[in-house]
């Protein structure tokens, strides 16, 4: 297995969340994004985090085999896709020994930087941020071009995705920009799964600690009603929930 060294914040031997089954979870250090709701700024410098080679994540990985071997292997972030020489050796070592791997990715890396990493995994877990390209700009600081070119990449290729969208009072959550969303992702016949995930505030103390400043301090969590709501609209087009 080809070496390289990469960036990692931490990891998680016991990931119940982040794909199928009961996963080792992989988060990487650095993202170029600055999602208002974000809630791991912690892992958005580049230069900090450990700096680890892949062989050594693929040992420690290996050591929850038992454990793991029904569910798989997860990268996650922070932006995974920003080092994708250290994540393909990474999955690619965790393919040899026939463990199911997945990347989570908000897409926003060039899909010629990160080609390599995207093939070596079985599954995408796309964090959609919003399809109205302005929205995702005012969401992240950044246009979702290359997030909707890597999902009709995954499409040409039959590759499974899993898509993500976070809902957000005030923000994502209003009744036409999630009909709007479900009805473009019912032409795609690689999305397995829609993943519609409320806005919370568990990471809201990491701002503060990070002297970040945050503008949603007084924005509420998704009621039961609101979120039903977007089930239901999801599930009228037919998408996977």
């Amino acid at each position: 297995m080809k070496e390289v060294f990469g960036r990692v914040h931490s990891t998680e031997s016991f990931g119940a969340l982040d794909g199928p089954g009961v996963r080792f979870v992989v988060f990487l250090q650095g993202c170029a994004l600055r999602c208002l709701y974000c809630h791991n700024p912690d892992t958005w410098e580049f230069g900090k985090g450990n700096m680890v080679s892949s062989a050594e994540i693929v040992e420690r990985i290996l050591s929850y085999m038992s454990f793991i071997k029904g569910g798989g292997v997860t990268l996650s972030g922070g932006e995974p896709l920003l080092q994708p020489e250290f994540c393909q050796a990474i999955l690619e070592g965790c393919r040899e020994h026939g463990l199911h791997t997945a990347i989570d990715t908000s897409g926003a890396v060039p899909l010629e930087r990160c080609k390599g990493a995207v093939d070596a995994a079985d599954l995408i877990l796309l964090d959609i941020k919003a399809l109205d390209n302005e929205l995702a700009r005012r969401l992240t600081g950044k246009g979702n071009e290359d997030t909707l070119r890597l999902l009709d990449y995954c499409e040409s290729g039959g590759k499974p995705v899993w898509v993500r969208h976070v809902l957000v009072p005030g923000l994502t959550l209003y009744e036409d920009q999630l009909a709007a969303l479900a009805d473009f992702l019912k032409g795609y016949s690689c999305v397995e799964k829609v993943e519609l995930l409320p806005f919370h505030k568990m990471g809201e103390f990491k701002w503060k600690e990070l002297n970040c400043a945050y503008s949603l301090y007084d924005t509420p969590v998704p009621t039961r009603e609101e979120v039903e709501m977007a089930r239901r609209i999801f599930k009228e087009r037919g998408l996977p929930l």
